[in-house]
């Protein structure tokens, strides 16, 4: 049931007081323009400018470690004092400076931002929706980045009956969110992102803070009820956790947003919010015909469990990365990569307890939740990459190589997030098994320790240290964080009361590709290093027209077939050890003599021990 709205919620109301104009000389105005042609614009003011004064667009948006040169969509930049106009010098592609300012009067930079990214990341706008990230579209004013700032929402030109949501504090603002917000400063504008539109809304009040999820791109059939009530349950365990029974968090307000599209997918964190994509799938539907609200039951592929999995996820890094966060982000460089070696804690660790919290919350049971870690030891399992780069190599690399997917992406790499979150599992149970402790206790250590501030991976082993009565973990961090062997997974769920087993592994994996069949056409997306389709040449790209046969008996002719689908090769094998892949490179036949692969396999997770498993899994 949606819980009304307390006088402290995040979204705005009509009868907020006006009150004081705040203290802030710089002020941003978004208006949406020309919603068809995907057009913001966009306009700042700065009361007091110095008389050269420098303005800059962020080349990347924090917790998302890619440069995606934002400057690309700005258009139509210009700047005046009263009706004269100011000369704009570029600097380089993202900078710019203002010459001749006149002191004491205030300087207008106004522009338009091309706005059609679907993402979490940028900014989109069409009819149907808006959505953007400051770092996209609010040039910085150099020197004035601890000043406070307001935003302002207009309408523009939006279709009739559109809200506007943020978690920026409100200043003036009507019923539907448009109006004056305020930022402390530079960052706390930028970590804000906005969702503009028509679109679902639910409020709750978890210690006091009260919590708003919005939702568009959505239906008549969504059962936000079922949302929000799931959602609340992961907030009070991961409350729970972080301060106990009775704390308070360190923040005094929260707002999800999510985005119901076709394909999408995705999340990004922020300090009192997170913008989310799912697929409309997804979503819990409401009943029909007296029937439960589906999906009845979270589960293992079902796509609301990945969301709720989504949504917890984003949530911890509220403490984890926004808060407790790398030494070297105490400070953001907004106009160049920000590198640090951490990511495999603040991504990966993450990675470890979003799920855990949904078995926690009650949300998924002890099976359903092994087979959704199973399903990460897997993906870790099948990437040549886990012996090519450590996880703190992939974290500084995130940069060049995380985010940049290739062919050859898996052979290269290893993901922070999912190896990450097989190292938080070590060293848990390392801690359970024989030091009578948890990762629980680490990470409230680390927040006791650190605080809302910057964290190194000296304060990790300083911890570890401390709740393992010595040094003990040192060598195992060098080699687990440092090292390019497999971790002990196996030994330690074991351990844990978990059965441990085999399932044999689907063809693809078994050869040693990634494919995307589609009409009838087989094509070649990656090849696996060291897999029989590596052997015998097969190349990203190619597509695989058949397979020739050798005689499956003396006196019998060879064979010939076409190949619609992957799955037909065990078909025409029929017993067979060999065969020759027909495939057309770059408008090329080509014959490449192939062995069959000896069968492989998958790891299965089940539980043993169910006292040993209830013990890890209830924290």
């Amino acid at each position: 049931m949606t819980v009304p709205m307390p006088a402290a919620s995040t979204k705005p109301s009509a009868s907020t007081p006006r009150g004081k104009r705040p203290k802030a000389g710089i002020h941003y105005t978004v208006s949406v323009k020309r919603p068809a042609s995907h057009l913001f614009e966009v306009v700042l003011v700065v009361d007091a400018p110095a008389t050269r004064q420098k303005l800059s667009l962020p080349v990347w948006i924090p917790g998302s470690y890619l440069v995606r040169e934002f400057s690309q969509h700005l258009q139509n930049l210009r700047a005046t004092q009263g009706r004269e106009a100011v000369r704009l010098k570029q600097l380089d592609k993202h900078t710019w400076m203002a010459e001749g300012v006149q002191p004491g009067k205030p300087l207008k930079v106004s522009c338009e931002v091309y706005a059609f990214d679907a993402s979490v990341r940028t900014a989109y706008l069409d009819v149907t929706r808006g959505f953007f990230n400051p770092t996209a579209t609010c040039l910085r004013v150099h020197g004035r980045e601890d000043e406070p700032c307001t935003l302002t929402l207009e309408r523009g030109t939006s279709p009739d009956g559109w809200q506007a949501a943020t978690a920026l504090k409100p200043q003036r603002c009507d019923a539907d969110g448009f109006g004056r917000y305020l930022a402390s400063h530079y960052d706390e504008l930028a970590d804000s992102p906005v969702e503009l539109g028509v679109f679902w809304s639910g409020e709750f009040t978890v210690r006091g803070v009260p919590h708003r999820f919005v939702v568009s791109g959505t239906g008549a059939w969504f059962d936000g009820d079922r949302l929000l009530a799931d959602t609340r349950k992961i907030v009070e365990t991961q409350m729970a956790f972080w301060h106990g029974p009775d704390g308070k968090p360190p923040f005094d307000r929260y707002l999800f947003m999510l985005f119901a599209s076709g394909t999408g997918y995705g999340g990004l964190e922020h300090r009192y919010s997170t913008a989310l994509i799912c697929q409309r799938n997804d979503l819990p539907r409401k009943p029909t015909s007296g029937e439960p609200s589906l999906p009845k039951e979270p589960k293992v592929g079902d796509g609301y469990t990945t969301l709720l999995g989504l949504i917890s996820h984003e949530y911890f890094h509220t403490w984890n990365v926004k808060r407790l966060r790398p030494a070297e982000f105490a400070r953001y460089d907004y106009g160049r990569e920000n590198y640090t070696e951490l990511l495999w804690f603040f991504e990966g660790f993450t990675s470890y307890y979003d799920d855990l919290f949904l078995r926690r919350a009650g949300l998924v049971d002890d099976a359903t939740y092994l087979k959704l870690f199973a399903k990460s030891l897997n993906q870790v399992l099948q990437t040549p990459g886990r012996h090519i780069q450590s996880l703190a190599q992939a974290s500084y690399d995130a940069w060049v190589k995380y985010y940049r997917v290739g062919e050859n992406t898996p052979n290269a790499t290893v993901s922070y997030y999912t190896k990450g979150a097989l190292l938080a599992l070590c060293i848990d149970q390392t801690l359970r098994q024989k030091h009578g402790s948890t990762l629980d206790e680490v990470m409230r250590a680390l927040w006791a320790r650190c605080g809302d501030g910057p964290l190194k991976e000296s304060d990790v082993r300083a911890v570890l240290q401390q709740l393992s009565g010595g040094k003990a973990f040192n060598p195992l961090l060098d080699q687990w964080i440092h090292g390019r062997n497999d971790l002990p997974v196996d030994e330690l769920l074991k351990g844990s009361g978990v059965k441990v087993s085999t399932a044999p592994a689907p063809l693809a994996q078994r050869l040693g590709l990634r494919v995307q069949e589609q009409n009838g056409i087989v094509t070649v997306k990656t090849v696996l290093r060291g897999g029989a389709a590596d052997e015998a040449g097969l190349a990203a790209g190619d597509e695989w027209l058949g397979v020739e046969l050798p005689p499956a008996k003396r006196g019998q002719a060879s064979e010939a077939w076409r190949v619609n689908e992957l799955k037909d090769l065990e078909l025409y094998l029929h017993g067979r050890s060999s065969l020759t892949a027909l495939v057309s490179r770059d408008k090329q036949l080509l014959r490449l003599p192939m062995s069959w692969p000896a069968p492989a396999k998958v790891v299965r997770l089940a539980v043993d021990q169910e006292a040993t498993v209830r013990a890890w899994l209830n924290g």
